[in-house]
């Protein structure tokens, strides 16, 4: 792979992590007692808890839906940048990367 083909590729990857940056997934638990935000490249922007439905009589409860909606969001996220990612594996390999 000649370095012009390098560096073309190398832009391409780079749009792409900005792309994942800036998409947000939301996922919702417990008919929207909680709401987690996270990004493409899995950092979690926001977790809103609606107090309307918080038991602090049931406090497990709520923390099964957050982990219940961090988990799927970290998924939906690490899919997102894969299939994003998937046309560039083969070529990152030539770099190396």
């Amino acid at each position: 792979m000649s370095r012009l083909d390098q560096a073309k590729m190398l832009m391409k990857v780079k749009k792409i992590q900005k792309e994942l940056q800036n998409h947000i997934i939301e996922v919702e638990k417990g008919d929207g007692a909680v709401k987690v935000e996270i990004n493409g490249e899995q950092k979690i922007k926001k977790i809103h808890i609606d107090p309307e439905y918080v038991d602090l009589e049931d406090i497990g409860q709520l923390e099964r839906w957050v982990e219940d909606a961090v988990k799927e969001a970290v998924a939906e996220s690490q899919k997102m940048a894969a299939e994003k990612m998937q046309p560039m594996m083969g070529a990152l390999g030539d770099l190396g990367l």
